[in-house]
C-alpha cells in the first residue's frame, strides 16, 4: 500500500521530511487572530510608531530612480553597501571594526539558522541550547536530525559550569558536539541575559573545547535601560557565527538578517545560501540601506525601547496583582517573561481552557526539544496595549485558579474534556462569559 489516504506521497519523502512539525506559536495564529482574544502568545513587534507616510516616499523614490536595480538579482553574499552599514549597527553589540566581506545578508535571521543547520548537522549530531529555547531554532535543528540537549540557565542566563560538565559528559560518550545556540540578549523565551561577567567565560570554555557558537542577537538593540552588552563575538570572533536581523528594530516585513562569521563558514553560508534563494531580495537591502542612511534609526529603536518598557512593566504588575501564586522573569528587555505555574497545572493541557476564556499563551513545551516545560508559559508583552495586558492576565488567572481547583478535584492529568469551560469552571470564577466580553 502506498501512501496513506490523506497523503498519498507519504512513502515518498525524505526522512527528514517526517522530522517536519508544526510550531505551537504558528498553531495559534487562526485563534489568536479573532478580536475578542487577547494574545500575550505570539512575539509580534508592535509597528505602530514607524513614519510610515516617510517610508512610502522612500518606496516610491527607491522605484523611481533606482527601480532598475532594486527589481534586479543581486548578490548571493548581500549588497555591499548594506554590509557595510549592517557592520555599524554591530558596532552597538562591541562588535567593532568587523569587515563587512565576512557579512552574509539572508532572508531574515531564521534562514541563517537554517543554513547553519544545513552546513553542521548530520543525523544524530549534537547541538547544545539553552533551557529553555527558542522554537524556530528546535524546529530548524529537529529538520535536521539533531539531538539537542539543554544546558541550564538562571537569572544571569546560561551557566558556565553547567555547560562546562555537559561538553564534558558528551565528549566522554563519544558524542559529536556541532555548536552552542544562545540568545545573550532577553532571551526567547526566558527573558533573561546572560550577564556581563560570563560572557567571557562562556566564550573561552567554548573556545577552549572547540565548540563553535551560534550567537542570535534579535533583541540587543531593545534594552529598556542600556545599550547591549558586549557580544560573545567580541571575544572569541573566530569561535562564533554571530546573527542579527532588523526585524525587532525596524520591521520584520523586511525580511533581512545577516550572519558575521569566521572566513571559511562564510564561504559555506554563501553557497549554502545562492543553493536555496539565489539572492535576497535587492529591493529589501536597498529600501533598508536608505532607512539607515536617511533616517535616524537608532531613535526609532529607543522609541520602541519606551514603548515596550510601557508594556513590560504593565505585565508585571499585571502579574502582581492577578497571579502571585505563580512566579516569573523579569525582563531588562525584549518581548517576553517566562512564568512557573503552581505545583501540578500543566500549560499545555490549560491551553484550550485558555483560548475558550478569550487569552492565549504559548505553553513551555514549545521551547524543549524532551517533552520538558509544562509547568511554564511564556507571556509576550510587545504587542498588546497596556489595557489589553492586564485583561488578558485577568482573564489567565481566572483559568490557572480553576485548574488548581481541578487539579485538586480529579488530580493532574486526569481533568474530563470540557471541565474546564468557562461555563463549567468549579466555583466563582473571575473569567467572563464570552459574550459579556
Amino acid at each position: 500500500m502506498h501512501g496513506t489516504r490523506l497523503d498519498p506521497w507519504f512513502d515518498a519523502y525524505a526522512e527528514r521530511a517526517h522530522n517536519l512539525r508544526a510550531s505551537e506559536i504558528r498553531a495559534l495564529f487562526s485563534v489568536v487572530s479573532r478580536p475578542e482574544v487577547v494574545s500575550l502568545a505570539g512575539g509580534m513587534p508592535n509597528l505602530k510608531d514607524l513614519p510610515l507616510e516617510r517610508l512610502a516616499e522612500s518606496a516610491k523614490s527607491l522605484i523611481l530612480n533606482h527601480g532598475a536595480q532594486a527589481l534586479q538579482y543581486g548578490s548571493g553574499q548581500g549588497w555591499e553597501p548594506l554590509r557595510e552599514q549592517i557592520c555599524e549597527i554591530m558596532t552597538y553589540d562591541h562588535i567593532v571594526g568587523a569587515d563587512p566581506d565576512l557579512v552574509v545578508v539572508t532572508t531574515g535571521s531564521q534562514q541563517a539558522l537554517d543554513l547553519m543547520a544545513e552546513l553542521f548537522i548530520d543525523t544524530g549530531d549534537v547541538v547544545l541550547a539553552e533551557s529553555p529555547s527558542y522554537v524556530g531554532a528546535l524546529g530548524c535543528f529537529r529538520a535536521r536530525q539533531a539531538d539537542v540537549v539543554h544546558v541550564d540557565m538562571d537569572e544571569d542566563g546560561l551557566i558556565p559550569s553547567a555547560l562546562e560538565e555537559t561538553i564534558g559528559r558528551l565528549k566522554k560518550q563519544g558524542r559529536r558536539i556541532k555548536f552552542l545556540y544562545t540568545i545573550p540578549n532577553f532571551q526567547n523565551p526566558a527573558g533573561v541575559t546572560l550577564s556581563e561577567e560570563r560572557r567571557p567565560v562562556i566564550a573561552a570554555i567554548c573556545e577552549r573545547e572547540h565548540v563553535l557558537i551560534l550567537e542570535d542577537n534579535p533583541y540587543g538593540l531593545l534594552g529598556f535601560d542600556r545599550d547591549p552588552l558586549p557580544a560573545l563575538y567580541s571575544y572569541a570572533p573566530e569561535t562564533v557565527v554571530y546573527l542579527g536581523s532588523v526585524s525587532k528594530m525596524f520591521a520584520p516585513g523586511m525580511r533581512i538578517g545577516w550572519a558575521l562569521a569566521p572566513h571559511a563558514i562564510r564561504d559555506k553560508l554563501i553557497l549554502a545560501s545562492e543553493a536555496a534563494i539565489l539572492s535576497p531580495t535587492m529591493f529589501g537591502q536597498m529600501f533598508l540601506s536608505q532607512y539607515l542612511a536617511d533616517y535616524d534609526w537608532y531613535g526609532q529603536a529607543k522609541s520602541f525601547r519606551s514603548m515596550y518598557r510601557q508594556r513590560r512593566d504593565a505585565m508585571l504588575s499585571a502579574l502582581e496583582e492577578f497571579m502571585p501564586d505563580c512566579t516569573w522573569t523579569k525582563p531588562e528587555g525584549g518581548f517576553y517573561t517566562w512564568v512557573t505555574l503552581p505545583e501540578g497545572l500543566d500549560a499545555k493541557a490549560m491551553l484550550p481552557r485558555a483560548v475558550r476564556a478569550l487569552v492565549a499563551y504559548v505553553s513551555g513545551t514549545a521551547f524543549y526539544y524532551d517533552g520538558r516545560g509544562a509547568n511554564h508559559m511564556r507571556l509576550s508583552f510587545c504587542y498588546p496595549t497596556p489595557e489589553d495586558i492586564r485583561e488578558g492576565v485577568r482573564r489567565l488567572s481566572g483559568v490557572v485558579n480553576a485548574e488548581k481547583e481541578l487539579v485538586e478535584m480529579f488530580g493532574t492529568g486526569s481533568i474530563p474534556a470540557g471541565a474546564g469551560d468557562p461555563e463549567h469552571l468549579p466555583g466563582p470564577s473571575t473569567v467572563p462569559a464570552p459574550d459579556t466580553l
